[in-house]
């Protein structure tokens, strides 16, 4: 059984798998690059080595320094977390070789779903819809326009060896088609070291679906319910949850059974992810399958009630999954938004920095998964989401209001944050109702730029502000109206009476 695990990542989703580990009795290994020497997750291990510099092709995603700190720090086994390594065919068969468990997808399956072009093809051998497209890469500026006339615009060239957005570009005109493919291709290149770029149509206005699945080593593969990510921009996601307001029990049992037919069908291990595309008519498309853990698991964990992390240990281990299909129910309703070091009213630029302080909220159904504290300093060199805010509620609409609570709960000061913007995705009328897909976002730029209010019943930041002012006027009213005898009255300086002297705002 595996005793030490040597986390390949950083910051919160070190963090979170760390947790597990320790609940389980597994010793951890911290890896860090020289920016992240007082990054929470170093703090946290039980061990900790420094692999190299900031830039992450000299520390994160150096194969040969982790396995050797690995070894040397005699760790069983290897978790990759997301991003990074984690669907590095090369880093598994690397662990495989040196003796070491790599906590993730088998190679093959890796191999097989980390080129989209070969994804496809499975998935239409195993019987999941995809979208209409293209089956092999394109050649040539030639190829991408008369391949894009064929299906019809609008269009998507997409690198086949993509992720995160990367490599992504939409063309409605004819005239944009070259520019696309070359843009798209060199993208490619940089980003994944493949330019290998196909096309399928665009599927208008689609809802975002995708199905957690779990498999084991002895065939067992069961899906644990679907999360809505449709709150994208640039085709990132902003905001999950789960249940989806637009899934029907019939449509949750058809689409569960086509993600375990698409795990089946690469004989796959662990934790993934099945992604479909979902339009207005419920029609449903295969989109990708990431074979990792997702930066949204939080919001199923809550849902269904599994240690993610554990069951992935679980599963390197040996052992067989321990429910069934059968076993799997959702109960209540989860929220996660991701909080990000980010400048929303400048073009959402990453704003690393120090944070001077930090409130993070607390109460029933509330989870904070993130690594930063007072005083850490936010380097520019990674993402820039600093953590993860989850709520739980027994349904949406209490879900919704909890987490309207925690965002103006959640304080964040020295560097800008996304957690305004946020607030604001919250309280619009779409996404309360549960009407709302891919476009989301672009629909409702105006009211979350501010060019438009949004008018509650219950406005909890003007509630507070009345709250404050009222408080204001009672002390100057009671400062005024004592009588001062001797040296005055020996009634204790209010915090708030010496805020407003310092900023103007009490004149006495």
């Amino acid at each position: 059984m595996i005793k030490k695990i040597l986390v390949a990542n950083r910051g919160e989703i070190a963090i979170r798998v760390m947790r597990s580990c320790k609940e389980m009795g597994i010793h951890t290994v911290a890896v860090y690059s020289e920016a992240d020497r007082t990054s929470r997750h170093v703090f946290y291990a039980d061990e900790a080595c420094c692999i190299g510099g900031a830039a992450a092709r000299e520390s994160y995603l150096d194969i040969e320094k982790i396995v050797a700190v690995a070894k040397k720090f005699g760790a069983d086994a290897i978790h990759p977390g997301y991003g990074f390594l984690s669907e590095n065919a090369e880093f598994s068969r690397r662990c495989k070789e040196e003796g070491i468990i790599f906590i993730g997808a088998p190679e093959f399956a890796m191999r097989k779903m980390g080129d989209k072009i070969s994804a496809r093809q499975m998935m239409i051998d195993a019987g999941v819809p995809v979208v209409p497209g293209t089956q092999e890469g394109l050649d040539t500026v030639e190829d991408a326009v008369r391949t894009a006339k064929e299906i019809g615009l609008p269009v998507m060239f997409k690198a086949s060896a993509g992720g995160g957005g990367k490599g992504i570009r939409l063309v409605y005109e004819e005239s944009e088609i070259e520019n696309a493919y070359l843009t798209s291709k060199s993208e490619a290149i940089s980003s994944f070291g493949d330019g290998t770029i196909y096309v399928e149509k665009y599927i208008e206005s689609p809802h975002h679906i995708e199905f957690q699945i779990l498999g084991d080593q002895f065939g067992n593969v069961v899906h644990l319910c679907e999360r809505e990510c449709s709150v994208q921009r640039r085709h990132q996601k902003v905001l999950e949850e789960s249940p989806s307001p637009l899934m029907t029990p019939e449509l949750r049992a058809e689409m569960g059974a086509k993600a375990v037919a698409a795990a089946k069908a690469v004989k796959y291990e662990g934790a993934g992810t099945i992604e479909f595309l979902v339009d207005d008519n419920l029609n449903y498309y295969f989109l990708e399958m990431n074979t990792r853990l997702q930066v949204e698991h939080p919001i199923t964990e809550e849902v269904v009630g599994v240690d993610l992390v554990k069951e992935q240990i679980n599963v390197a281990n040996g052992l067989p999954l321990r429910f069934k299909q059968e076993d799997i129910k959702q109960r209540g309703h989860a929220i996660e938004c991701r909080i990000c070091a980010e400048d929303a009213d400048n073009g959402f630029i990453p704003a690393p920095g120090i944070i001077k302080q930090l409130t993070e909220p607390l109460g029933i159904g509330v989870r904070v998964d993130s690594f930063v504290y007072d005083g850490y300093e936010i380097p520019m060199h990674y993402d820039s989401m600093i953590g993860k805010l989850i709520v739980w509620a027994v349904n949406r609409k209490y879900a919704i209001e909890r987490m309207r609570r925690v965002l103006y709960e959640y304080k964040i000061t020295g560097v800008k944050t996304n957690i305004s913007y946020l607030r604001k995705i919250i309280d619009v009328p779409d996404f309360q109702n549960g009407h709302y897909n891919t476009n989301f976002l672009k629909d409702n730029e105006e009211l979350l730029s501010g060019e438009k209010q949004i008018k509650l019943e219950h406005d909890p930041e003007s509630e507070n502000i009345a709250v404050i002012a009222a408080y204001i006027d009672y002390i100057v009213n009671l400062e005024e109206n004592s009588p001062k005898t001797g040296n005055g009255d020996n009634r204790p300086i209010s915090k708030w009476r010496e805020f407003g002297k310092r900023s103007g705002m009490i004149r006495i």
